[in-house]
């Protein structure tokens, strides 16, 4: 389709992000921008955190996994639900009641100094790396989408990009946030549902029998308990789910702090628990679609190519089906990634203005003019890393950064795990010390375990290991009391 077209459909987009910035940053100040005043409505929160947890990269990777893993991240979907009770029967009122601003005050609060700051670096650690490797892959989309066809240069795309989602949340923060991320997951869907609708259209079958056909595929199973040492295995795939779901959203500043801008506890709780049923059949979709994907392929005689991530952009935009449906699907896409990108961009801010900065919820002209500025140096840095992604220009390597940023979650399992369940005390120095070891320990243990454990490959059940690695040292630096 016409980059014309598809560009005049962003600009038009992004002239929507900020008339509702707009609208919602008039009087915006410090307790606006990092918890919207607590008045935000559960029910825009629980819509707008689709958006946020599906990022660009899930947008397009969901459904060209299909192909190889079938249905099987259904699995990991329904152990999200039992993270989310976790989340919102323990973790979720616990932080009311400390009245937090950033969720990792609770580590000063339990443990002292060192272990507050290495909880807090590690958020930031993993919130750069992930924020910036989605962005990096939606800008390729774009790079060669769009802007290629004008010959502007991949750096430019980038700093645009990041100006952009630094225009409309640079006063609002995550009043505005909140307020844009419903938007963005809402025009996601849609690009999910014009897509289906297309290929139902030309498979010429109609959505029963496109249903049918998806249920008869070889793409279609759910469920696996046969090999242990497989990644698919139910129970493997099931607790890591919950997990993950308790690691990077209960204790994920960018997460929380949407849940915390709600009034009070019980609209927070009903956020989670009705945002966590609707993300199950929004993942469902997704992965109907990825089926609907591959046997359009099979149907129309298009080659699938090595990367499966590039299966939906090559038949979304390359003329396979309307160009409506090509425009929805960049835009579907930009949001995706900008709904991450930006409550990226705001937690980040939040983060360093409180644990690094201990600015709080000041409301005094020096706190609001140095947050502005961590706010401009946080975008600056994801350019920097972005385009450092670029430059490395080996999708292996990249991937295994992204992937050793994921690692960083086991260590905020393990002190959170330690504070809540134990009454131990530790040692609050050498926290930093455990809190870097585990992540590394966990590597070494994923490279090796085919040789070490007969033939075992760790999933994403590794983040269980991270988190009980932390936790065992935990305990061996702990404070022992002297009769």
């Amino acid at each position: 389709m016409s980059p014309f077209l598809i560009i005049s459909f962003i600009v038009g987009y992004f002239l929507l992000l900020m008339s509702v910035s707009h609208y919602t940053s008039r009087g915006a100040g410090n307790d606006a921008f990092f918890l919207g005043n607590r008045k935000a409505p559960w029910y825009l929160v629980a819509f707008g955190m689709i958006g946020a947890s599906l990022s660009g990269v899930t947008f397009i990777s969901i459904p060209g996994w299909v192909g190889a893993s079938q249905f099987s991240y259904m699995q990991m979907v329904l152990g999200y639900l039992v993270g989310y009770l976790v989340i919102g029967t323990v973790l979720m009122p616990l932080y009311y009641r400390l009245n937090l601003t950033s969720i990792y005050s609770y580590l000063n609060k339990r443990f002292g100094f060192w272990t507050y700051k290495t909880g807090a670096l590690f958020f930031l650690i993993s919130r750069v790396i992930g924020a910036s490797f989605r962005l990096y892959l939606v800008a390729m989309v774009l790079q060669f989408t769009v802007f290629d066809n004008w010959h502007v240069p991949f750096e430019m795309t980038v700093t645009l990009t990041i100006i952009l989602i630094w225009l409309y949340t640079s006063k609002g923060g995550i009043k505005t946030i909140i307020r844009t991320d419903v938007l963005q997951t809402l025009f996601m869907l849609l690009a999910v549902v014009f897509s289906i609708a297309s290929i139902v259209n030309e498979l010429d079958v109609g959505i029963v029998g496109a249903l049918s056909l998806v249920k008869e595929s070889q793409y279609s199973q759910w469920f696996f308990f046969d090999d242990w040492n497989d990644k698919k295995h139910f129970f493997k795939q099931f607790f890591s789910g919950a997990f993950i779901a308790i690691a990077m959203t209960g204790l994920d500043q960018d997460m929380m702090q949407k849940n915390l801008s709600c009034k009070n506890i019980k609209d927070a709780q009903k956020n989670m628990f009705w945002f966590s049923l609707v993300l199950v059949f929004v993942n469902l979709i997704f992965l109907v679609l990825g089926a609907l994907l591959y046997l359009f392929a099979e149907v129309k005689g298009i080659p699938i190519p090595a990367e499966t991530d590039k299966l939906y952009p090559i038949i979304a935009t390359q003329g396979y089906l309307t160009p409506l449906v090509g425009a929805f699907f960049i835009l579907g896409l930009v949001a995706a990634a900008y709904s991450s990108a930006d409550s990226a961009l705001a937690s980040l801010t939040t983060s360093v203005s409180i644990d690094f900065l201990n600015l709080d919820n000041k409301e005094d002209s020096s706190s609001e003019a140095k947050r502005k500025i961590v706010h401009i140096s946080i975008s600056i840095l994801l350019i920097i890393v972005i385009l450092l992604f670029k430059s490395l220009n080996n999708q292996s390597v990249i991937s295994a950064v992204f992937t050793v940023a994921g690692y960083t979650y086991g260590p905020l399992l393990g002190l959170y795990a330690f504070g809540l369940f134990t009454k131990l005390q530790i040692r609050d120095k050498l926290a930093p010390f455990i809190c870097f070891a585990s992540p590394v320990i966990c590597y070494i243990l994923n490279m090796n375990s085919q040789v070490w454990f007969d033939g075992y490959e760790f999933g994403f059940e590794l983040l269980m290991v991270n988190g009980a690695v932390t936790f065992i040292g935990l305990i061996c630096i702990r404070q022992i009391k002297k009769k």
